[in-house]
């Protein structure tokens, strides 16, 4: 078999082949699922961590147990010069970015009446302002290579809302209108920018909830159970080797918001 053939060949099973990727909020949960995913498919991927160091790095271990190269780097993507720093170190390692989602994210769950400034800044900061930071400092160089996909973790909270969720359902819901102001953008210069709204996924966020409260969202979801972390990375992936879709949010919720 030829090195031409090879080549085809490895492309074919590893579609992201040579694509760099970056994950932000990429050390736990579904952030950590769609690293590994993105890892399997042949792409470079930065792990981005604010606290978690030992699950970014045990993260990373596993990619590379595995055959992939990945790194992972701690960065507040709530500043904007610490994302700054995170972006130039990816270039600096790997030459280009190709891939970005944008999946850190937080909840301070209050009723409204309750809820402080502070949590009301922390939630739209981390989770909807490092959007605006991290694709910010990709964009252009996106553009001047002619390819590019944007992957926003948004949230059916966003698109339902959330007892004790404004701050919450604020951030995510206004993911969805960045995602498609970005994507008409972009659209004709080989960039696309979609969204992703998980249902009720098994992650350690809602496996804080009490057992009643679950279990009564459960009853309601008409597929009768809870989401996995692989589902969403499935989405993920999908929309990374789709071209002809930009501008939307697929809802992987099991038909609880349809």
């Amino acid at each position: 078999m030829s090195l031409a053939q090879l080549t085809a060949l490895n492309t074919i099973t590893k579609p992201l082949e040579g694509k760099v990727a970056v994950v932000t909020g990429g050390s736990r949960g579904i952030g950590a699922t769609i690293a590994k995913v993105l890892a399997k498919n042949g792409a470079y991927v930065a792990i981005n961590y604010q606290t978690s160091i030992d699950r970014a790095e045990a993260v990373v271990k596993e990619i590379e147990d595995q055959g992939g190269i990945s790194f992972a780097i701690k960065s507040d993507v709530s500043k904007p010069d610490d994302v700054k720093s995170l972006m130039e170190e990816v270039k600096n390692r790997y030459g280009k970015i190709d891939i970005l989602i944008n999946n850190a994210g937080i909840t301070r769950d209050r009723t409204f009446r309750k809820l402080s400034n502070e949590e009301w800044s922390e939630v739209i900061d981390v989770n909807l302002s490092s959007v605006f930071y991290t694709t910010s400092e990709v964009i252009n160089h996106m553009l001047e290579q002619g390819y590019g996909r944007i992957i926003n973790i948004s949230s059916i909270i966003g698109q339902v809302g959330g007892f004790g969720q404004s701050n919450y359902a604020a951030s995510k819901a206004g993911i969805i209108g960045l995602t498609k102001s970005l994507a008409l953008e972009t659209a004709k210069n080989g960039i696309t920018v979609n969204a992703v709204c998980p249902g009720f996924i098994e992650t350690e966020m809602v496996g804080e909830m009490p057992e009643n409260v679950l279990e009564n969202i459960i009853s309601k979801i008409p597929m009768k159970r809870l989401g996995q972390t692989d589902e969403i990375a499935e989405a993920v992936l999908f929309l990374i080797q789709a071209n002809y879709i930009t501008g939307q949010s697929i809802n992987v919720n099991g038909g609880l918001y349809m």
